[in-house]
């Protein structure tokens, strides 16, 4: 397989965390590529018509797509029984996590793309402030649910929101979003400890 990469994408970094969670990472080939809200990488395009990360490439050449896909998939092929709960009210309440995070995440890229792709003259305060908003109030969800968060064998709602998580001290450190939130920074400080995690630590080049 095939996986167009790139190392500080948090949605990257949820397929990776997966595969080392299935032990299947060294079965994955890492692609360069370049996403960008607005500037089109061909090769990615060639395969996605979104062209964005993640897309995994299959042997048949079928390309899969997005993180929320590839993970499942992940999960499928190396026989994984707690990434993705079969049935019942413990597969709902993963996916709902998932959900959870990925709009997290969603949030603040939009929020972090207001000021890094979009000139100036035509950056939107209110526009980045009320994304803001939605990562605060995805924070202040997460809460009281955060006890109940598992480390040792998380679903893909716990694997999400760690890296949403994760995100928002690499790109958003002046939120300090743990002084507000102490229950859920003891769980994070927690699961980051997890070998997967450790390995998809987001850096910049």
């Amino acid at each position: 397989m095939q996986l167009f990469y790139a190392p500080t994408s948090p949605y990257v970094r949820k397929v990776m965390a997966c595969a080392h969670l299935c032990g299947i990472v060294d079965r994955i080939a890492l692609l360069d590529s370049a996403a960008h809200p607005i500037r089109r990488d061909a090769r990615i395009a060639a395969h996605n018509p979104l062209a964005k990360v993640p897309t995994l490439i299959l042997a048949d050449g079928t390309a899969l797509y997005d993180s929320r896909v590839i993970c499942e998939y992940i999960a499928d092929l190396a026989g994984n029984d707690h990434l993705f709960p079969p049935a019942g009210a413990q597969r709902w309440r993963a996916l709902a996590w998932q959900a959870l995070g990925d709009g997290l995440l969603d949030a603040a890229l939009l929020a972090r793309y207001e000021t890094t792709a979009r000139p100036p003259e035509w950056q939107w305060s209110d526009w980045r402030a009320a994304q803001l908003k939605k990562v605060e109030a995805s924070l202040d969800e997460l809460e009281p649910q955060a006890p109940s968060l598992a480390v040792q064998r998380p679903t893909i709602g716990e694997i999400t929101l760690g890296c949403a998580l994760g995100y928002l001290d690499f790109r958003f450190a002046e939120l300090d979003w743990r002084a507000a939130h102490p229950q859920t920074a003891r769980w994070f400080d927690a699961i980051v400890q997890l070998p997967a995690m450790q390995a998809t630590t987001p850096r910049d080049a």
